[in-house]
C-alpha cells in the first residue's frame, strides 16, 4: 500500500471515528475544544506512524488509545498545577498508578451516551444557528473548515471564526457536557433538530451558488439524524425529522438534469426516486404513529412528504390531504412560509383561484418581503389562470430575489414563457 493509499485510508477512518473519539475525550476533559485538539493530535500521530507500521487492525481503537494517553497527560498536568496551589503539607489522596486508573475509567462509558452528549453540546441554544451548524458538521460530520465553508458558500475564515467562537463560548459559559433533563432537554432537543433540519434544507435546496442541490449536506444531515434516532428511539420528533429527510432525499436524483438544471416536482421521473429511502421514511412514520407523536411539526412535514412518495404520478397526489396536513402544521408551528405552502396545496386541490386568494393574504407579511418563493408561487398561479402579463412580472421579481443561480435561471425562463404566451394570446387568428 502506497503512502497516498494510507493517507486516504486514514482520512476515511477519521470520517468514521472522529465523532466517537471527540465525544469520549470531551466527557473526560469536559472541554469540546480541547477534546478536538487531542483527537487531532492522535490523527497527526497516525499520519506519522501508520505509513511505516501499516494501518492497525482496529484503527478506531488505536486512535482512541493514543488520544487517551494525551488526555491523561493533560489531566495529570492540570491536577499537578492545582496541587501546587494547595498546602505543601496536604498529602495526595492517591498515588500515580491509582490516579492513572481513575482517569482511564473516565473513558469507560457507553459510546452512544457520549455521542448524544456531543450532539446536545454542539447544538446548545447559547450558540447562533450558524455556529451550531458549523460546529455540528465539524465535530459530528468530520468535515474540514474548508468543506463547511464551501458547503454554505461563505469564506473559510468566517467559518473558522464561528467554530473558534463557538468552542470558546461553550468553555466560557461552562456548558456541561451532558444530556439535560426535563424542560431543558426538550429545549435542547428542539435546537438539535433545528440544526439538522437547517443542514438538510441547505443541501436539498441551496440558498445560493451555482448548484441547486448539495447532496453531500443532505447525506451528512441524514447520517447525524440516524445517529440521534438510534440514541433516542422513543422520541417521535427525532423520528419525524429522520423520516422527512429520508423521504425528501429520495427525490434528489430526479430533481436536476445531468447538467444540473432544476426539475420541478410535477415534471420529475418518479422511477428515479430512491425506493429504499422512501421505505425507511415510511417505516419511521409507522413508528411515530405507534408512539402517538404524529402531530409534531417534523412528523407532520414527513406525512406531507409521504403523500408525494406514495403517489405514482403527480396527478394521483392527495392534495386535499396535504392541504389538511399543512393546516395542522400551521396550528402547531405558525409561520407565513407554512401558510404559503398551504396555499399551494389548496390551489392544487381546489383550483388556482382558491390558492391565489390565500397567497394574496400574505402580500404584506414582513417575513416574506424578500422571500423569492412568494412571487414565484403567485406567478405560477397567475399563469395557470392565463393572466400571463401579471405572471411574468411576478416571475421577474422572484428572479431578482433568488440568490441561487440555477433557480434564478429557471424563474427567468418562466418569465420569458409567460411573455411568449401573452404575445401568442394577442395574435389574431
Amino acid at each position: 500500500m502506497t503512502a497516498t493509499d494510507i493517507h486516504r485510508a486514514i482520512d476515511a477512518v477519521w470520517r468514521i471515528e472522529s465523532a466517537r473519539l471527540i465525544a469520549g475525550l470531551a466527557r473526560m476533559v469536559r472541554d469540546v475544544g480541547l477534546a478536538e485538539e487531542l483527537a487531532q493530535d492522535a490523527l497527526v500521530t497516525a499520519l506519522e506512524r501508520w505509513p511505516e507500521s501499516g494501518i492497525p487492525d482496529n484503527p478506531g481503537a488505536w486512535l482512541m488509545t493514543a488520544a487517551k494517553h494525551r488526555a491523561i497527560d493533560q489531566l495529570r498536568r492540570r491536577k499537578l498545577i492545582e496541587r501546587k496551589h494547595e498546602s505543601l503539607s496536604h498529602e495526595p489522596e492517591f498515588g500515580p498508578t491509582d490516579e492513572r486508573l481513575e482517569l482511564e475509567t473516565m473513558l469507560d462509558d457507553d459510546i452512544g451516551d457520549d455521542l448524544l452528549r456531543l450532539i446536545f453540546t454542539a447544538c446548545h441554544p447559547v450558540l447562533s444557528a450558524e455556529a451550531r451548524a458549523a460546529l455540528t458538521l465539524r465535530l459530528l460530520g468530520g468535515l474540514t473548515t474548508d468543506e463547511i465553508a464551501r458547503a454554505f458558500l461563505v469564506p473559510e475564515p468566517t467559518v473558522a471564526q464561528r467554530i473558534v467562537r463557538a468552542k470558546r463560548t461553550l468553555a466560557e459559559k461552562q456548558i456541561p457536557f451532558e444530556v439535560p433533563r426535563g424542560e431543558e432537554r426538550d429545549e435542547r432537543l428542539a435546537s438539535v433538530l433545528e440544526v439538522l433540519y437547517l443542514i438538510f434544507n441547505e443541501g436539498y435546496a441551496a440558498t445560493s451558488g451555482d448548484d441547486w442541490t448539495r447532496p453531500e449536506l443532505c447525506n451528512e444531515a441524514m447520517r447525524l439524524g440516524r445517529v440521534l434516532a438510534g440514541l433516542a428511539p422513543q422520541e417521535p420528533e427525532v423520528l419525524g425529522l429522520l423520516a422527512l429527510m429520508e423521504i425528501q432525499a429520495s427525490r434528489l436524483r430526479a430533481r436536476t438534469t445531468a447538467s444540473g438544471e432544476p426539475i420541478l416536482l410535477p415534471d420529475q421521473d418518479r422511477s428515479r426516486w430512491d425506493p429504499l429511502l422512501i421505505r425507511r421514511g415510511l417505516s419511521a412514520l409507522d413508528r411515530i404513529e405507534k408512539l402517538g407523536g404524529a402531530n409534531g411539526p417534523y412528523a407532520l412535514q414527513a406525512a406531507i412528504a409521504a403523500c408525494h412518495a406514495r403517489a405514482r404520478s403527480a396527478e394521483q397526489t392527495e392534495w386535499a390531504r396535504i392541504a389538511t396536513l399543512y393546516a395542522a402544521l400551521a396550528r402547531v408551528m405558525p409561520s407565513p412560509v407554512v401558510e404559503l405552502n398551504r396555499a399551494v396545496a389548496v390551489a392544487m386541490a381546489s383550483g388556482p383561484e382558491a390558492g391565489l386568494a390565500l397567497v394574496d393574504q400574505l402580500a404584506d407579511e414582513p417575513l416574506l418581503r424578500n422571500y423569492h418563493l412568494l412571487p414565484s408561487v403567485r406567478g405560477d398561479l397567475l399563469s395557470r389562470l392565463q393572466r400571463h402579463d401579471e405572471a411574468r412580472g411576478e416571475f421577474e421579481r422572484a428572479a431578482t430575489l433568488a440568490r441561487n443561480v440555477r433557480e434564478r435561471s429557471l424563474l427567468e425562463q418562466r418569465a420569458a414563457a409567460c411573455a411568449e404566451a401573452s404575445r401568442s394570446a394577442q395574435q389574431p387568428f
